[in-house]
């Protein structure tokens, strides 16, 4: 499969700035992967579509302010920092992206907050974008990372073309996110109301959740042509055993299984078995999936519609077919479906 098979006109109009006033009011697509039949539906019309006992598995990975302006010693030059994983609690280190990047060296510091209270200084440079640094500050890891946060914002996506506001720290976030992680929301998950969830458990739909920490590997542009060797970052993932016990519980009784999001999908055929059953995981995966490719666990799947040469359209397409994503997103584009991690859903089923 090749990279340019997933390129595709997408107007700059389509892409959502904003998310729906009400989360379960965005638009919904129902695409049947057997068919190739297009529905058009309400998100929240999502409960029509399943039956009780379906099994819904979500992510509960929580987004923290990752996106940090800070100066430099001497010149004061702006320079901002992307938070992407804290290396080291004791020590304070972290794992950053700067820019621009040919201003930082080793050996820099770096002021931030209006008072410069909190420092830190460049110890390595691990890519010509990525650097590790380590914070000057002497109080608990808690006080830290209040300290930390405080200077950062919401990390909106590049192509939210607007400056954040205070309102993004809700609405960059679903109503479960429990477990800090992530430098970007599980968009198919910010389409649940409390509503919608209260309802599903009336009917009798179950739900569980696993942690994913979705990374920028996600939006990291893919520079091969051969989609085989393109590698993607590595992304925690924490699966306990009570999860893998009910999804295992569920695919014995053939039972129907939703993927809330594509980094659920990823999560669980990571871990998956020869007999489709999954097992308890905490550890990293890198795992790349693209068509074709033979699913195991989940037989429906939740996700919104990705730009061009998306990662993220790599798995909706390898899981609802190729031709079949591809024509549905022709359809979206017609019918000025919103795209983009604020923008509307599609069901595969």
């Amino acid at each position: 499969m090749k990279l340019s098979k997933f390129k595709f006109k997408l107007p700059e109009e389509l892409i959502a700035q904003y998310p729906s006033r009400y989360r379960d009011e965005s638009r919904l697509m129902l695409c049947d992967k057997n068919t190739g039949k297009i529905e058009h539906l309400l998100f929240k019309d999502l409960i029509n579509l399943f039956d009780e006992r379906d099994l819904f598995v979500f992510n509960d990975t929580k987004v923290f302010p990752a996106r940090m302006y800070g100066n430099k010693e001497k010149t004061g030059a702006q320079i901002e920092v992307f938070l992407l994983r804290e290396l080291n609690t004791e020590m304070k280190l972290w794992d950053v992206l700067v820019e621009p990047a040919r201003k930082i060296r080793i050996g820099n510091k770096l002021y931030f907050g209006e008072d410069e209270s909190l420092v830190a200084e460049v110890i390595d440079n691990t890519t010509s974008r990525g650097r590790t640094l380590r914070f000057l500050y002497d109080g608990t890891h808690e006080e830290f990372k209040k300290a930390l946060f405080k200077q950062g914002e919401t990390p909106l996506p590049r192509n939210i073309n607007r400056p954040v506001e205070p309102e993004d720290a809700e609405r960059f976030q679903t109503i479960f996110a429990k477990n800090e992680g992530a430098v970007s929301v599980p968009a198919a998950g910010i389409h649940f109301s409390r509503e919608l969830l209260k309802r599903m458990e009336i009917k009798g739909i179950e739900s569980i959740y696993l942690t994913s920490h979705m990374s920028l590997g996600n939006f990291r542009e893919i520079d091969v042509e051969d989609l085989t060797k393109h590698k993607m970052d590595s992304e925690q993932i924490i699966i306990s055993e009570d999860t893998a016990k009910i999804v295992n519980k569920a695919h014995d009784e053939a039972r129907n299984i939703c993927a809330v999001g594509v980094t659920v999908m990823r999560a669980l055929e990571t871990v998956v078995g020869t007999e489709g059953k999954i097992k308890s995981f905490d550890g990293w995966t890198n795992k790349f999936i693209f068509p074709p490719y033979e699913f195991t666990t989940a037989n429906s799947l939740i996700t919104n519609f990705h730009l061009p040469y998306s990662t993220l359209l790599m798995v909706a397409a390898a899981f609802g077919g190729y031709d079949e994503i591809m024509n549905a997103y022709e359809v979206a584009i017609k019918e000025k479906y919103r795209f983009g991690v604020y923008g509307d859903a599609m069901l595969i089923k």
